[in-house]
């Protein structure tokens, strides 16, 4: 059985008002179209990109296979000045390479000190930043991070969550992004934030059975589009063509939930990770007991969650 893909609602001119009241409390994922971006998405050709922000050395992701895999870690981790990469992205076959003529490129901006500074495009990437309008639908001090990404035609990145709202803003090229619901976790193979499922259009049926039962959603964002991913909505992108995007996170939830030492934006809420030691806790404490007894009380647990945390509202 296939899974039939739901295509995402998308809405023109969307203002801000409009988005609070009426869309962001629905927390389900929408495509904003005709929105004032700037400048970026007539000016960002390969020539102009490359000259703006010239040799500058970029940290990057190169897969010899287009479907990049974070839990085998299929790719390696190169550097390249910023105007070679650029060019080199754009290509298909590539004179130089790490890998194969036709291997992939991906670049996700990170921090100066990864393990302190978060993707700031204003901070690593100045120039090119006077070119973004964003869309400043939330407040200032929600503001998390804005995450300058650069992709090779045909890269596939690995289905995962994020745990705070974003706003995807595709400002050249197409992607088509597949999304699925929170509550669909059980049918997505996780393994931490990501699911196992690599090839979501072609999956192995035999060992993920359940996948079939997520329900797809599904939408093709073209140069200037803004895809709203709540938090905790898992996303898995394509780029069907060279494209450059940029992703902007925001808290949605206070500030003092979420982990300090977190500059990627992807670590489960401060209570969500106590909550998951104290289970694995209680889980080896059921160890001592004999295997029927195991089971039953196991099973007692599980009941005791769904009836004090599922929600039954899921429309």
């Amino acid at each position: 059985r296939e899974q039939r893909a739901v295509a995402v609602e998308r809405l023109d001119g969307v203002t801000r008002e409009r988005f609070l009241r009426d869309i962001y409390p629905r927390r389900k994922p929408v495509v904003l179209t005709g929105l004032e971006l700037g400048t970026c998405t007539t000016k960002w050709t390969i020539d102009y990109l490359s000259q703006a922000e010239g040799s500058k050395e970029v940290k990057i992701h190169v897969s010899a296979v287009p479907q990049m895999d974070f839990l085998s870690k299929n790719f390696v981790y190169r550097t390249l000045p910023f105007d070679a990469f650029v060019r080199r992205a754009a290509e298909v076959k590539h004179k130089e390479y790490f890998l194969t003529e036709d291997e992939k490129y991906y670049l996700r901006s990170v921090g100066d000190d990864v393990r302190k500074d978060i993707a700031d495009i204003r901070k690593q990437f100045p120039i090119l930043a006077e070119d973004v309008c964003i869309p400043e639908y939330f407040e200032k001090e929600q503001f998390f991070s804005s995450v300058f990404r650069i992709s090779s035609a045909g890269l596939q990145l690995w289905t995962h969550y994020d745990v705070m709202d974003n706003f995807l803003i595709q400002v050249t090229g197409r992607k088509r992004v597949v999304l699925y619901s929170p509550r669909d976790a059980p049918y997505l193979y996780l393994s931490g934030t990501k699911s196992e499922v690599l090839d979501v259009d072609n999956p192995d049926m035999e060992k993920y059975p359940l996948f079939v039962k997520a329900k797809r959603y599904q939408c093709v964002l073209e140069a200037g589009d803004v895809l709203f991913i709540p938090a905790l909505w898992f996303h898995n992108v394509i780029s069907e063509e060279f494209g450059v995007a940029l992703n902007v996170f925001w808290k949605h939830l206070p500030a003092e939930s979420y982990d300090k030492t977190d500059t990627y934006g992807n670590k489960d809420p401060m209570a969500a990770s106590r909550a998951i030691q104290i289970l694995d806790r209680a889980l080896k404490t059921l160890e001592e007991l004999p295997e029927e007894y195991r089971d039953f009380y196991a099973r007692r647990m599980v009941l005791r969650i769904q009836e004090k945390a599922y929600r039954n509202d899921y429309g």
